[in-house]
């Protein structure tokens, strides 16, 4: 079942007007950094979100998918941030507060205020909007899973970069996730500046 803005209009029907969705991507990855998105939907888009159709928790769709739906997305966006926490301050304050940083800096990049929060299962206490936190958020409403498809796309391409910095980890095709072929790289070659050396199996290596 697609997303819906189910929850957007029960927040709107209180008052609240103007929604972000926030979601993050790389938490998992042993390499690079987490990178957080937070989308504002334009009112058009809430009054008709056929024409984000095909937006969804981003792990189900292809690259390809995602690519143009990143397009779609900022274009019926009232307006995107996206925040970007490295690994040295993931190893520094741990991957949760991280989480909560990259999070916290894409809500302070949006170019417009907004009344509510709707967020992929982790909370930020330490702001004053109202919020709404949904367990698998990015497969239920729409404005969280648009801002998932931003975080991933963003950390994705992140990633082929770094493949170019640090080329023989194979960074461009697992993105720093836990594969064999991350495995054998560390392996070969030692962990590099992106890597999470708080992470196992980092914390083997050191």
């Amino acid at each position: 079942m697609a997303p819906t803005i189910a929850h957007e209009l029960a927040l709107q029907r209180r008052g609240l007007i103007s929604l972000a969705g926030i979601d993050e991507a790389g938490r998992g990855c042993w390499a690079g950094p987490v990178v957080a998105a937070a989308v504002a939907l334009s009112p058009a888009a809430l009054a008709r979100p056929e024409l984000l159709a095909g937006v969804d928790d981003s792990k189900q769709l292809t690259a390809a998918a995602r690519e143009l739906l990143y397009t779609r997305i900022h274009a019926h966006a009232a307006g995107v941030g996206v925040g970007v926490v490295p690994a040295f301050l993931i190893d520094a304050y741990g991957i949760v507060p991280a989480t909560r940083l990259a999070m916290t800096v894409a809500l302070l990049a949006l170019p417009c205020p907004v009344d509510a929060l709707l967020i992929d299962a982790l909370p930020l206490p330490a702001l004053p909007h109202p919020q709404e936190v949904l367990i698998r958020g990015d497969a239920r409403c729409l404005s969280i899973a648009a801002a998932s498809v931003v975080a991933k796309v963003t950390r994705d391409r992140l990633m082929r970069t770094a493949d170019m910095a640090f080329p023989g980890y194979g960074f461009a095709a697992h993105k720093g996730y836990g594969t064999a072929e991350h495995q054998r790289a560390l392996a070969a070659r030692g962990a590099c500046a992106i890597h999470r050396r708080t992470f196992r199996p980092l914390l083997d290596l050191v």
